[in-house]
């Protein structure tokens, strides 16, 4: 069986596709700042990931964050390029050439590092996971008015959905840019939040708050969305039940 390499591998994404890449059989190594045997920073690089990385013939690369993609993705694609690996799998967002956020465009800047990698690769867009508007409107929700944006919508997707996509890109040939993954429904921001409301229990007022900037106006468009490309199953309602048994 194939050795692969997940990085970000205990993330809410990572973790999953281990899981899923064990269930088949493979040999996996998780690769995250704080685990041990291959606990490595991909942002300072070092022995460490060469070590992570012998023997390797596929990487998935789950990791993320806020600041440093850029240079973990150089990092990683040089060590990779040293251990001989064959296939470097990179997951994205729907968008990110459309939606002009700091962080779209770090990943749309991996996205580029990678199709000159000169590995053999694979990359997958997704939408947001369910959590991603769960979060927000906990956030939002602890106010007496929920105040939304006016004329987003959103179209979440299970992550174990995605999970299952990048392992079974990551047992096949590298094949460039794949189709995007998307949730089964684009729904309005308020559709979202009133289900949200429901499944938690709260009563709040909600109320749609026009917004300014090329960041909203590309919302608004819909950049980051993918309705030609719903093929997700689960639910928004599927998971907020799963969450709070509601």
């Amino acid at each position: 069986m194939t050795t692969i390499l997940v990085t970000g591998g205990t993330g809410t994404l990572g973790r999953l596709v281990t899981q899923r890449l064990r269930a088949d059989g493979h040999e996996v190594r998780v690769l995250s700042r704080h685990t041990p045997p291959y606990a490595v920073d991909l942002r300072k690089g070092g022995s460490g990931l060469d070590a992570a990385l012998d023997g390797v013939e596929t990487v998935v690369h789950c990791a993320s964050g806020p600041r440093g993609d850029e240079r973990a993705a150089e990092h990683l694609i040089a060590a990779a390029r040293r251990a001989g690996v064959g296939h470097l799998v990179y997951v994205s967002i729907v968008g990110v050439d459309r939606v002009p956020l700091g962080y779209y465009r770090s990943k749309l800047a991996v996205e580029r590092l990678v199709e000159a990698s000169g590995l053999g690769w694979s990359v997958l867009r997704a939408t947001q996971f369910h959590d991603l508007p769960v979060t927000l409107l906990e956030r939002l929700a602890g106010l007496p008015v929920v105040l939304l944006p006016a004329g987003i919508s959103d179209q979440p997707v299970e992550v174990a959905e995605v999970a299952a996509r990048l392992a079974d890109l990551a047992v096949a040939p590298p094949a460039g840019r794949v189709p995007d993954l998307g949730g089964p429904e684009v729904r309005s921001f308020e559709s979202l939040a009133r289900a949200y409301l429901r499944a938690t229990g709260r009563r709040r007022p909600v109320l749609n708050v026009p917004l300014f900037g090329a960041t909203y106006r590309a919302l608004r468009a819909g950049g980051h969305l993918t309705p030609q490309q719903a093929l997700g199953k689960g639910t928004f309602e599927e998971y907020l039940e799963r969450r709070f048994g509601r």
